[in-house]
């Protein structure tokens, strides 16, 4: 006779996903050496590819650095030919950061390599546990956008 799994309470439920969620982005994000840039400027650069062009503060707040770092990993960036820096037309004191096309397809590339790696990940589960975690999958990103509505 299976054993009935008991429930988790909230608190395991948050600490176990915290956990995971680490562990399966530290795992999928080992194909990120592959873009030949470090991780603070592959995220900063994943910022301004999916977020569109952002002015330098933006960009530091998305990233939780403070400016000058910001700075620091822009220019990088520029360095390697996957940004660039224009004035805004709005407002000539600040810059704009935009991707190139080589840093829009950098990054796609990366994306696309992660997510094999986590798709080789799930292909070990049974149809059942896959359909779980699409829902789970589902469920986190209903909490997502509602905190960002």
């Amino acid at each position: 006779m299976p054993s009935k799994l008991r429930e988790l309470s909230l608190e395991e439920v948050g600490m176990s996903l915290h956990s995971n969620a680490i562990h399966l982005l530290r795992d999928v994000r080992t194909e990120d050496s592959a873009m030949g840039i470090g991780p603070a400027q592959a995220s900063a650069l994943s910022v301004v590819v999916f977020g569109g062009p952002l002015s330098l503060n933006e960009l530091a707040e998305a990233e939780q650095v403070r400016p000058p770092t910001m700075s620091r990993i822009v220019e990088a960036l520029v360095r390697e030919g996957l940004v660039r820096r224009e004035a805004n037309r709005d407002d000539r004191r600040s810059i704009i950061i935009s991707s190139t096309d080589k840093g829009t397809k950098i990054i796609h590339e990366g994306r696309s390599r992660r997510e094999k790696r986590l798709i080789k990940l799930l292909s070990q589960l049974d149809a059942d546990e896959i359909r779980c975690l699409g829902r789970a999958s589902r469920i986190l990103s209903r909490i997502l956008v509602a905190k960002h509505s």
